[in-house]
C-alpha cells in the first residue's frame, strides 16, 4: 500500500513539476532514504515549486526560509523570549521545526546561520542554552543554490556539504516541456479554485516504506561494489593516472552510506525486492557529486566531478 500511495504522489509530483523528473525522483529517494538534499540550479527552474507541491501531498506541515546576509542563526533555529509578566525566558521555536524546510539560496547567508542549519539537519536537535529540542520524526531540508551569481554569496565549505544526501542539479526544461509549463501556468491562472492535491500521504506510510527499503535484499557483491566505488574516489592512483590528477579528497563513509540508502530507494521505487548494480550507478551522480574535491589541475582544465564520477563508474568493476 505504501509503494503504491509513494508513486501516486510521485506521478501527480511530475504532473505539476514539468519537465523536471530528474528533481521529482530525487525529492522522492530524499524523503525514503530520511536525508536531505541541494538542488543547485538557475533562477525560475520549479525548485521551490517542487518542494511546496511535495508538501501538499504530505501529511505535515512546510516552511520557507529565505535565506540573506544579514540573517542570524536564531532567525532558523528559534530564540528565548523575556516573559515579563513570568519573569522568566520562553523558547520560541523558529522556522525549522516543521517537517519540510525549503532554504532557499542557502549561500547567501552567513557561516553561523548555515551552521546553525546544518547541525539541525545532522543532529536532528536543536540546543540553546542547557536545552535540547527535537526536531518532527519526518524531517526534510530542500536547500537552492543559485549557481549563476556569485556577488554576494557565501559558498559551503566541503565539510558542510558532505551533510547533504543529494546533490542535484537542475537544469532547463527541453521545448515541449516548456510548452505545457505555459499552458499549466495559464490553465492554473484561470482557475477560481486551488487545483486538487492528491490525498494527503500519511507520514506513517512513509515511515513503513522506510522500514521496507531497508528491509530489500542486496548481495554482497553489491555492498563491496558501493565500498569499492568510494574506496576509488580516496585511492584513485590504484586504477589510474588521470583519475590520481583530478581527484584530491574521495568520498567520506558518509558517501558509502548515502549510496547504499539511495540505491535501496531506486530499487524500491521501481517495484523491485533487491538492489542491483544498475540503482547504485543511477543514483551515484548525485551522491558523489559534491562529495569529491578536485585538484586545481582539474579545475584548470575544466574537468567536472561528473565526469570524474563517469569515470569511476566505467573503471571499478561490478564484481
Amino acid at each position: 500500500m505504501a509503494s503504491a500511495d509513494l508513486r501516486s504522489l510521485q506521478d501527480w509530483l511530475s504532473s505539476q513539476i514539468i519537465g523536471q523528473q530528474h528533481l521529482v525522483e530525487r525529492l522522492i529517494i530524499a524523503l525514503l532514504a530520511d536525508g536531505h538534499l541541494l538542488v543547485e540550479g538557475a533562477p525560475g527552474l520549479a525548485k521551490t515549486r517542487a518542494v511546496k507541491c511535495l508538501a501538499d501531498g504530505l501529511e505535515g506541515d512546510f516552511q520557507r526560509i529565505q535565506f540573506t546576509p544579514d540573517l542570524l542563526p536564531g532567525d532558523v533555529t528559534g530564540t528565548e523570549i523575556y516573559r515579563p509578566q513570568e519573569g522568566s525566558f520562553h523558547f520560541q521555536r523558529g522556522p525549522i521545526f516543521h517537517n519540510l524546510v525549503l532554504a532557499d539560496e542557502i549561500n547567501r547567508a552567513p557561516a553561523k546561520v548555515q551552521s546553525a542549519l546544518l547541525e539541525a539537519m545532522a543532529e536532528r536537535q536543536v540546543s540553546v542554552g542547557s536545552e535540547t529540542y527535537d526536531l518532527p520524526p519526518l524531517f526534510l531540508v530542500m536547500a537552492t543554490q543559485n549557481p549563476i551569481e556569485q556577488e554576494g554569496t557565501y559558498p559551503l565549505p566541503e565539510a558542510q556539504l558532505d551533510r547533504f544526501l543529494l546533490h542535484v542539479n537542475v537544469d532547463y526544461p527541453a521545448a515541449d516541456a516548456e510548452l505545457e509549463i505555459l499552458r499549466l501556468t495559464r490553465r492554473e491562472a484561470g482557475q477560481t479554485e486551488a487545483a486538487s492535491a492528491p490525498p494527503e500521504l500519511s507520514q506513517q506510510s512513509i515511515f513503513q516504506a522506510r522500514e521496507e527499503l531497508l528491509a530489500l535484499h542486496m548481495a554482497e557483491t553489491v555492498e563491496q561494489y558501493i565500498v569499492q566505488l568510494v574506496i576509488a574516489s580516496r585511492n584513485p592512483g590504484n586504477y589510474s593516472e588521470e583519475l590520481a590528477a583530478w581527484i584530491a579528497y574521495g568520498g567520506s563513509p558518509r558517501a558509502t552510506i548515502a549510496l547504499d540508502r539511495c540505491a535501496r530507494a531506486h530499487a524500491w521505487l521501481a517495484g523491485r525486492d533487491f538492489v542491483g548494480p544498475d540503482d547504485v550507478q543511477a543514483i551515484a551522480g548525485d551522491v558523489l557529486r559534491h562529495r569529491l574535491i578536485l585538484t586545481f589541475e582539474a579545475e584548470a582544465n575544466g574537468v567536472t566531478p561528473d565526469q570524474v564520477i563517469r569515470e569511476l563508474l566505467t573503471l571499478v568493476p561490478v564484481a
